[in-house]
């Protein structure tokens, strides 16, 4: 089972930031909750400030870094300033 550790949080490349412009958004204001990934995600982060927790880890990301989210991977989101992102699923 992956693990709050397994996420990958690095700088996109130029071609990546483009190919993610194509991406939905979402968006969500400050809160916390429980999320569970039933298949891979990767997204752009465009504005805000989250930290992941789980498994006594966290890792944190803002705007300008790519997150990448292993599938099976359960966790709480922790929205500290609001959220927007481009993301896409598989």
């Amino acid at each position: 089972m992956p693990t709050v550790n397994d996420i990958v949080v690095r700088k996109p490349t130029e071609q990546e930031i483009e190919r993610c412009k194509a991406w939905p958004t979402w968006t969500c204001e400050p809160k916390s909750f429980d999320w569970s990934y039933t298949e891979k995600e990767t997204c752009l982060i465009l504005e805000g400030q989250v930290t992941i927790t789980g498994d006594d880890a966290s890792v944190s990301f803002g705007p300008g870094d790519l997150v990448v989210f292993p599938q099976d991977l359960d966790c709480v989101w922790n929205v500290a300033e609001p959220v927007k992102k481009h993301y896409n699923f598989g």
